[in-house]
């Protein structure tokens, strides 16, 4: 956005917060490292450039998460170093409001899943992120990537939040994750793991607290999907129709 516009970062991040953006996604950060980096992503900005960016956007208010992909046959050194090189940003800044590490998924990409991280892996980074990231609020787990079963685990291990039911995911999904859940399943998930559920806002205010079961809600209607990229011939949304505007 900035090239095309012929400004700065800094400028164009300041613009389009005026416009009303207040928060960025952590996505892209892959690994930061610059070997693992190189190795999946040679075409990506660096991992430097990429913590910059989010340095400015924190430094303007705009807030961001962190995130990190595991198990594309990088080295467990490496994957501190990740850690530590967001907790200095963090450190100057206090802008990440959470950490999210998930796990790569080996279909429709080149790296073939050779390396793939496990769930014993995974709970420990979760374990590992929690003391290590002190600084930063929140660890999310990622049932999206690993399953229900391990994201309830991560629940034990050190993080307080498991995401979202997303309505629509083009990203894992159409690189073989296929886990799926509604909202009454993920409440479940959180009461079973002896936690209250919490339904936040990106921001992290609570929205609803459950504390209460029966105040739950009794319909399932918010129900994630799988892309459309991930069923062959279909969308991600059959039961939807075009309605015309009057």
């Amino acid at each position: 956005m900035a090239r095309i516009s012929g400004v700065s970062a800094e400028e164009a991040i300041r613009r389009i917060h005026a416009a009303g953006l207040d928060s960025f996604a952590g996505a892209g950060a892959e690994l930061l490292p610059e070997r693992p980096r190189k190795a999946i992503a040679p075409l990506k900005e660096s991992g430097e450039r990429w913590l910059e960016i989010m340095e400015i956007a924190h430094n303007l208010g705009v807030e961001s998460t962190s995130t990190m992909l595991m198990g594309t046959g990088e080295t467990n050194a490496e994957r501190i170093e990740h850690l530590r090189m967001i907790r200095d940003v963090q450190d100057r800044t206090g802008g990440f409001r959470a950490f999210i590490p998930y796990t790569y998924q080996p279909e429709n990409n080149h790296l073939k899943g050779q390396t793939q991280a496990t769930v014993f892996e995974y709970l420990r980074m979760i374990a590992i992120a929690r003391l290590f990231l002190d600084n930063v609020a929140h660890i999310q787990g990622s049932w999206l990537t690993v399953g229900k079963e391990a994201g309830q685990l991560a629940l034990h291990y050190g993080a307080d939040d498991l995401g979202s039911v997303m309505l629509e995911e083009n990203v894992v999904s159409s690189a073989g994750a296929r886990h799926r859940s509604n909202r009454m399943e993920l409440l479940h998930l959180i009461r079973s793991a002896g936690r209250v559920p919490a339904q936040r806002a990106t921001t992290y205010e609570h929205l609803v607290v459950h504390d209460d079961p029966a105040n739950d809600p009794v319909d399932d209607h918010v129900v994630s999907h799988l892309s459309s990229t991930a069923i062959e011939g279909g969308t991600a949304h059959p039961e939807l129709t075009v309605i015309q505007a009057s």
